[in-house]
């Protein structure tokens, strides 16, 4: 750990996911999945999102598609709620999940529309509930 890319994976990191799901990672982090964390860290978010040729929304877009298309279920839905910080709207998951439907399958998408449904849903809620514990 340490690397410059290790060190711009976890900004752009931070950026995405948001600082209180990456400490939950951090603290969660055991010996086992250490070398993985930082592995993911360096590649996914150090060299993959930190490259300039497209910006956070378009590569959010992009993600969610290819989790979606592949069934990664828990992915969807955390990249879903990234998309708070990425700006990538509920038309463009719809858009991404369009693509999905005809380039992966229908049932695919169809299980991603839900995930994306009800994690909307909870934003949605969280939202509420921020806004009345403020109001």
């Amino acid at each position: 750990m340490g690397s410059l890319r290790y060190d711009t994976g976890m900004q752009v990191r931070r950026a995405v996911l948001g600082d209180a799901h990456v400490d939950r990672a951090e603290a969660d982090k055991t010996a086992l999945d250490a070398p993985f964390q930082e592995l993911v860290t360096e590649t996914a978010w150090g060299h993959v999102w930190s490259r300039p040729q497209l910006n956070p929304r378009e590569r959010s877009i992009v993600t969610i598609a290819l989790l979606a298309a592949l069934g990664h279920d828990e992915e969807v839905a955390m990249h879903v709620r990234a998309t708070a910080n990425t700006g990538a709207s509920k038309d463009d998951v719809c858009e991404a999940l369009m693509h999905v439907a005809i380039y992966a399958g229908l049932p695919a998408a169809n299980r991603a529309i839900k995930i994306v449904k009800q994690t909307f849903a909870e934003m949605d809620a969280e939202q509420t509930d921020t806004a009345a514990e403020e109001g």
